[in-house]
């Protein structure tokens, strides 16, 4: 169900748009756990089923909550259309059913999730889908890897986990002009922060686990953008059953309207961490788009309202086996920090990219993603900033 994106701001439509009130007339949304919904009669019930009207059917494909979550998202990014899914992976398989076809061709990069890199290189391929990589940050490269096969391109921006940023207007007038469908990971920034449909992109995705809950707490996925995509999407929601439970779509929505708060206050925090950092004399690198240092500052800062939450940098090591050792020290040394492999919590996480997150990758493709022993990936929480500090002071 689609809805015009309203003409209120960002915060007032964060908490007020996608509500729907039953006969109860409750004021915090109501939670329908239910499997089924039952009908007047035959003739509702066969018009639902055909989709002739509008209404609920059944929970793997209509839900109150999960429509609620969806349209309030659908609004925030400036989206026609949403579909929700049980993960951000779920998400990104469903978009790979839905639009391609054994032939097509995936053009992305290595600055990918590494789950994201094992369904295209394990499990797209089986079926007959092409995948090439190209330079995130090079869109002379997206252009030249098109061949008649092309179908999709695929990217994060900021990338997971050296905060690469994507031209989302060069890339995607690239796309426009060969007829190539875009997809952008919104995952680290949230609309909060970035808007890519503002852009000439297609569709935006999410891992909803992430920011959109913002307390580690449930999982979640979705896709927003026009209803004719969308449309296909959902389409292998509702057949295939990849779909978001009504519970964890009722955390999700009532989530986000805290969302600007928090990506404000996280992005306000990693930027004092990130120039922290860059003096730290054990630092080799940050990887910050918020820092003037970032290769991409001011593309971030046209396409961003902040460098978001997640803070990157390399260790200085002399060689791969004393990258670890330090890495895992630091690590292992900290004791506010959560030592977990999540991120978008309010509470800040550590983690070793190699090893963990891009620890079943091959070495090949970490090499082209740049992610080496000497790593370390932040996702700053809400805790005071020197308390953070403090932490990490006692590993580095």
């Amino acid at each position: 169900m689609t809805k015009p994106v309203s003409p209120m701001g960002f915060e007032t439509r964060a908490v007020r748009d996608g509500t729907m009130r039953s006969e109860f007339g409750e004021h915090s949304e109501a939670l329908y756990l239910t499997s089924s919904f039952v009908f007047d009669d035959a003739e509702e019930a066969a018009r639902r089923f055909q989709n002739l009207e509008p209404g609920m059917v059944y929970s793997r494909f209509t839900n109150p909550s999960v429509q609620m979550f969806e349209q309030r998202l659908a609004s925030l990014e400036e989206a026609q259309d949403c579909v929700a899914a049980a993960s951000g992976m779920s998400a990104i398989l469903s978009v790979c059913l839905g639009l391609l076809k054994s032939g097509d061709e995936i053009v992305t990069t290595g600055s990918l999730f590494g789950a994201t890199i094992q369904l295209f290189d394990n499990f797209m391929t089986k079926f007959g889908v092409g995948v090439k990589y190209v330079d995130l940050s090079r869109p002379e490269e997206w252009e030249a890897a098109i061949s008649p096969a092309t179908r999709l391109f695929y990217l994060e921006t900021p990338s997971n986990p050296l905060t690469q940023v994507a031209d989302l207007q060069a890339i995607g007038t690239i796309a426009r002009k060969a007829g190539v469908i875009t997809v952008v990971d919104n995952c680290f920034c949230t609309p909060a922060i970035q808007q890519p449909l503002r852009f000439p992109i297609d569709l935006v995705l999410h891992s909803a686990t992430k920011y959109l809950d913002g307390q580690g707490r449930v999982l979640g996925g979705a896709v927003a953008g026009p209803k004719s995509l969308v449309d296909q999407i959902r389409a292998v929601v509702r057949t295939c059953g990849p779909c978001l439970s009504a519970f964890n779509a009722w955390v999700l929505h009532r989530s986000m309207e805290t969302l600007a708060l928090r990506m404000r206050a996280h992005s306000e925090s990693a930027l004092a961490l990130a120039a922290w950092l860059e003096q730290h004399p054990s630092v080799a690198r940050v990887f910050y788009p918020g820092l003037a240092s970032h290769p991409q500052h001011a593309l971030a800062m046209r396409q961003q309202s902040s460098g978001g939450a997640i803070v990157s940098f390399e260790l200085k090591a002399d060689n791969e086996g004393q990258a670890q050792e330090r890495a895992f020290r630091l690590v292992n040394a900290v004791s506010l920090f959560s030592r977990t492999g999540n991120l978008g919590d309010t509470r800040s996480i550590i983690t070793h990219p190699a090893s963990t997150t891009h620890g079943r990758i091959s070495e090949e493709a970490r090499a082209r993603a740049g992610i080496r022993q000497s790593l370390i990936r932040l996702a700053v929480g809400l805790e005071t900033l020197e308390d953070l500090k403090a932490d990490l002071s006692q590993g580095l």
